[in-house]
């Protein structure tokens, strides 16, 4: 009754860890299969798109596939189908050996978005195994003294299977002097003992024979036999003695060989050879003991032979078996128990899945860019894994849901002109002492976003034409870059032309949308248009599209293209004409007339230089070439003509000089008659010249009036620029009744001066063109200075 009590307990405890293990395996995947072990290779296990209501369609694309480590060489998803299928034969030994429940739990993952799906396949044991004995056959010496109740262990079979398809049970044949006794050593299975009820008596039967069966749990059941041939010594009634009740050790796992793990010490009281004693394995010992450790028959050292691993088994159970040397030799049993200590042998393994090969610049914190997954064979601390990566990198890893499982996410915005690529090193490290670690690379490439405007290389342009260009030729460019790349940063140009009046100067205009290149479609006139701006857009070719414009100022230079305008003399018909009459009596110096010209030109271009072409007597008048005034150069005499003929010539300073001529007569006359010459003449002379001056006057108050906006629109265009930039400029003008100006700058170590006629609004000249420049010796104007426009009229 105790025994069948007994095996209901045990049975009881059996079922209850079945179904935790059950339950655990259900808990940890989203889909369970089972299937039998030693099916053909391609059988369908289950349809997984099916069960977990997945698209067929976007299977493939998305590159579903099985990432279970090891296990998923026995599995294969079909992309086009979603069904699991058996890529080879599985022997359930082989992969679980010796556990109740087979459960291969694999890990499914699709792309795109990330998506993970944990399946269970159970595999179901078949009863493809018989049970073996280690031997055929196995002999037992008994003394005749023994007692009933004897307990001799007896060799035990093996059987692969597991579950109900294990050994169930162990039969004896049919005898008067032994009967058997199963013991349930738990993971070992059950061990047959044999039991003497009845006393031995060698002279009446010297040997027993048997025949022990192992019957496994099929259906039918399988079995195996092994004969059991009992041999009855002679006396020898005292059976060795451990000298402790239970042996227990720790050892080190990778501990050498060599090393001696404990030692056991057993007596004899009998004399002579039934004293002596020896030690051995019992027969109940486990075949994978032998081959790591071995005991010395005559010490009881148990020594370490094989390689000792924690993570294969923590603990070990030997029977140690001493028996003397007696002729019916007598035998006691001992329980060492073996427990291994982790050391940190293993170093965490790292499996990485990157599910993105490139993570676009906009991605938001927190997106995955890859699934993490670390494991540590070691235990307690050994096995805990810390994982970790590098601070300086926008990504942070982020526990999942599974144990030992990471997501590698952005953990701030990303920026690709910043930096376009990573390379992010993960470190699992355990908590061992000394600790373990290893590492794995990812290369994460951020993607270009359009999140740049083109950026124009000066902003704004100035640009200085010479008047007269070619119509259609390219006359500056503009220049602008994008910090993306490829289309993001493929720029193209194009002119702002909208209602206003600068659709009026921009018309003319045209502007390669590729280079930035613009051309002129008309040729540009100093003298009608001295400078105007205008806005060019630059565009990439992102989507949406990104742009930004920059203001252009173009100024126009001056050409010598204006010959000299004599303004006085002119006559009646609009000829250079001029007659003037002097009293004989004149003196020397006498200030006979001045002959007054201008040029739309500036600089040099404008700068006018007056000489003599013709004269009758050059001892007589004398012309002054920078003011055009005509004096005597002595006192006329009784032999000098009463009328001399004048032709001035008046020429500017251009590389290619512009000239126009007067014409002056002057009459000599008695100073009476020039006296009633004058009366009658002041009259009609009073008119021509109150006309002149009334023009001229005009002409002077408008110059005066656009060259003080000019002067206005300068300085607010240079406040709105550098500061070195507008301080080589100082412009100062000055008068004498003709339309002349000067201009001084500095440039380097040396000061310019321009003389020309008055310059418009917006008008500028540009250092460095020493073709309209007069170089000073210094800052001081000198009375030359002074006096450059009062000769220059």
């Amino acid at each position: 009754m105790r025994q069948r009590g007994c095996e209901a307990r045990r049975a009881r405890r059996r079922w209850i860890g079945f179904v935790v293990v059950l339950l655990w395996s259900m808990a940890s995947a989203q889909l369970r299969y089972s299937i039998s072990e030693e099916l053909k290779e391609g059988t369908v296990v289950g349809n997984i798109a099916k069960d977990l209501g997945l698209d067929k369609s976007t299977l493939k694309d998305r590159k579903y596939r099985v990432v279970s480590g090891a296990t998923d060489a026995f599995f294969h998803v079909n992309q086009n189908d979603g069904i699991l299928y058996l890529s080879r034969k599985i022997d359930r030994e082989e992969v679980c050996e010796r556990t109740s429940t087979c459960v291969m739990n694999l890990k499914t993952v699709l792309e795109n978005p990330l998506e993970v799906h944990y399946i269970g396949v159970e595999i179901l044991d078949v009863n493809d195994h018989s049970p073996m004995f280690p031997e055929e056959e196995k002999t037992l010496e008994i003394s005749e003294s023994v007692l009933p109740g004897a307990r001799i262990p007896l060799p035990p079979a093996r059987d692969p299977d597991g579950g109900p398809f294990s050994i169930q049970q162990y039969k004896l044949s049919t005898n008067d002097h032994f009967r058997l006794e199963v013991k349930d050593n738990g993971d070992d299975g059950k061990m047959p003992v044999l039991i003497v009820q009845k006393s031995l008596d060698r002279e009446t039967t010297e040997s027993h024979s048997l025949i022990l069966t192992a019957s496994d749990g099929g259906r039918p059941p399988k079995s195996g036999d092994i004969n059991i041939l009992v041999n009855v010594l002679d006396i020898n009634d005292n059976a060795p003695l451990f000298s402790k009740d239970t042996y227990s050790v720790a050892l080190d796992e990778n501990a050498p060989v060599g090393t001696t793990v404990i030692r056991v010490n057993a007596t004899d009281l009998d004399e002579g050879v039934n004293g002596e004693v020896v030690y051995s394995f019992s027969n109940s010992v486990n075949r994978k003991i032998f081959s790591l450790f071995e005991i010395n028959p005559l010490t009881g050292e148990i020594i370490v032979k094989g390689l000792i691993d924690h993570e294969d088994k923590d603990k070990y159970g030997i029977e140690i078996q001493a028996s003397d040397k007696g002729l019916a030799p007598l035998a006691a049993q001992k329980s060492v128990i073996i427990k291994i200590i982790d050391v940190n042998d293993n170093a965490p393994e790292i499996d990485i899945t990157s599910f993105s090969s490139s993570v676009p610049e906009d991605s938001k914190p927190g997106t995955t860019v890859a699934l993490i997954s670390v494991n540590d064979l070691d235990s307690g601390l050994n096995g805990k894994v810390i994982c970790s990566i590098a601070e300086d990198v926008p990504f942070a890893l982020s526990p999942s849901l599974q144990e030992r499982m990471f997501s590698l996410v952005t953990r701030s915005p990303l920026d690709r002109e910043k930096q376009s690529e990573y390379i992010i090193t993960v470190v699992a490290k355990d908590a061992g002492l000394p600790s373990l670690s290893s590492e794995k690379i990812i290369h994460v490439v951020v993607s270009d976003v359009n999140d740049n405007s083109p950026e124009f290389s000066m902003s704004p342009y100035s640009f200085y034409i010479t008047e007269g260009n070619d119509p259609g030729a390219s006359v500056f460019s503009v220049k602008a870059f994008d910090r993306d790349e490829n289309e993001n940063a493929r720029i193209s140009y194009h002119i702002f032309r909208d209602g206003s009046d600068d659709r009026k100067v921009t018309s003319f205009l045209n502007i390669n949308s590729e280079n930035g290149q613009i051309s002129a479609l008309k040729s540009f006139d100093f003298e009608t248009m001295k400078t105007f701006q205008f806005q060019v857009v630059a565009s990439d070719s992102g989507s949406p599209s990104l742009s930004s414009n920059v203001t252009v100022n173009v100024f126009i230079l001056d050409q010598n293209d204006n010959a000299p305008v004599i303004l006085y003399p002119v006559s009646s018909n609009g000829s250079a004409e001029g007659v003037e009459e002097i009293p004989r009596n004149v003196n020397a110096g006498h200030l006979v007339t001045k002959v007054r010209a201008y040029d739309a030109d500036i600089g040099y271009n404008g700068w006018l230089l007056f000489s003599l072409q013709e004269l009758t007597d050059h001892s007589l008048f004398g012309l002054d070439r920078y003011t055009g005034q005509i004096r005597t150069l002595r006192s006329f005499t009784e032999t000098d003509e009463a009328q001399h003929k004048l032709v001035i010539l008046v020429k500017d300073n251009g590389n290619v000089s512009l000239s126009a001529t007067a014409t002056v007569l002057v009459k000599v006359v008695e100073p009476k008659e020039a006296f009633a010459a004058s009366d009658v003449k002041s009259s009609a002379k009073h008119d021509e010249d109150n006309n002149v001056t009334f023009y001229l006057m005009i002409t002077l108050g408008s110059v005066s009036v656009l060259f003080l906006i000019s002067i206005i629109v300068l300085i607010a265009m240079q406040c709105s620029k550098s500061t070195d930039y507008t301080s080589k400029y100082l412009q100062e003008p000055n008068y004498d009744g003709t339309l002349c100006h000067s201009i001084q700058y500095r440039s380097g170590d040396k000061r310019y001066m321009l003389v020309g006629p008055r310059m418009s609004i917006g008008s500028t000249i540009v250092p460095g063109s020493h073709a309209n420049t007069l170089v000073l010796p210094d800052r001081r104007r000198t009375s030359e200075d002074l006096d450059a426009c009062d000769k220059y009229s």
